[in-house]
């Protein structure tokens, strides 16, 4: 009889209304998993989605070593990524879209540069060399590149407000988030205090399907979140970091 091996990757999939997509989500993670025979699941957080992503993740986790987790209704995307986290169960967590504008394939490599690197994060950029984005309209071009501006002040990261990175499980569990938003990343670079952060490049695909999270509810929401986030560092003296960037060709030439 085989023995249970607890997962190396537990990446989190905050859904609402990501019916069309799953799938194809779930298939493109557990390819990417298998390509360097990864033991890694995928933890699915549905906000009680009226279209029934969360009956669906249901059927897809019988073939997959999906977790599901089900909340009342709409709590917020950090929220949602949080309670992903408490519910992973491997050392590394990490996040990403529904909507499949990240690409699951780099996940392995990101997994690796993390190990290599000794990394407490690793984060997937847009905006450094070798990174950037494709049916994206230009106003929300502009907005993405104004928020991680604002951001500067408070991380290197030149992406901050990615949605796509990894984190070792202990730091992010031991955050407790101000922000409901999709700023999840920036809340962790701020408040978990990692020490060994490497940013790489990757092309961000702008969605083909669904509707855009993006509202100017969450775009007030992100000023508050950045004056809670300085008044903490302020409560906080900066602590030693080790920031590191790859170029596109170091991000091929890496294992995975």
């Amino acid at each position: 009889m085989s023995v249970e091996t607890s997962p190396v990757l537990s990446i989190i999939v905050p859904t609402y209304n990501e019916r069309d997509r799953l799938p194809e989500l779930v298939q493109a993670i557990f390819a990417a998993y298998a390509s360097e025979s990864l033991n890694a699941e995928l933890v699915i957080v549905d906000d009680n989605s009226p279209d029934g992503t969360g009956a669906l993740a249901d059927d897809l986790a019988r073939d997959h070593n999906i977790r599901v987790v089900h909340r009342a209704g709409k709590l917020g995307l950090g929220t949602a990524v949080i309670e992903g986290f408490d519910a992973a169960r491997a050392p590394i967590v990490g996040v990403i879209d529904a909507d499949m504008s990240h690409p699951p394939m780099l996940l392995p490599r990101m997994l690796a540069i993390m190990r290599q690197a000794d990394a407490d994060a690793v984060v997937a950029s847009r905006y450094i060399p070798g990174g950037g984005t494709r049916n994206w309209p230009a106003t929300r071009l502009l907005m993405s590149r104004l928020a991680c501006l604002l951001a500067r002040g408070l991380t290197p990261v030149a992406d901050a407000t990615s949605g796509f990175f990894l984190i070792r499980r202990d730091i992010a569990r031991g955050v407790s988030i101000s922000a409901g938003g999709f700023k999840i990343c920036l809340e962790l670079l701020v408040r978990g205090r990692p020490e060994r952060v490497v940013e790489v490049p990757y092309v961000f695909v702008g969605r083909t399907a669904g509707e855009s999270k993006m509202n100017v509810k969450e775009a007030l929401g992100y000023i508050v979140q950045l004056r809670a986030l300085h008044r903490f560092r302020r409560g906080h003296p900066r602590a030693a970091r080790i920031y590191q960037r790859l170029t596109a060709e170091e991000l091929r030439q890496a294992p995975g």
